[in-house]
């Protein structure tokens, strides 16, 4: 969250979430079953990365996901974040 902007805008497979605020409760329950990640590739500048990654979490083994980030003032201003709900889906129902 340290590099989170008060006003970040996350656009996300569950839909828009604007604020710090609205992002950490989206993110928290993410982060709280996360074993693992590995970085896939970065490419970025000093205002923009994308970032591809594989997650392993204690309910997925392998749940590979991506972000586009805005940066500004050394702040994340908008994320476009990409995962496949699927395997948590079919995981939860399991």
């Amino acid at each position: 969250m340290t590099y989170i902007a008060d006003d970040i805008v996350c656009e996300a497979p569950a839909g828009r979430i604007e604020g710090a605020v609205a992002y950490r409760a989206f993110m928290t329950p993410f982060v709280a079953m996360l074993k693992s990640t590995t970085m896939l590739a970065t490419f970025g500048d000093e205002s923009t990365a994308l970032i591809m990654y594989d997650t392993s979490t204690t309910l997925v083994p392998s749940a590979p996901g991506a972000e586009l980030l805005t940066v500004a003032a050394g702040r994340i201003t908008h994320s476009r974040f990409l995962f496949d709900r699927l395997p948590f889906d079919q995981a939860r129902r399991a």
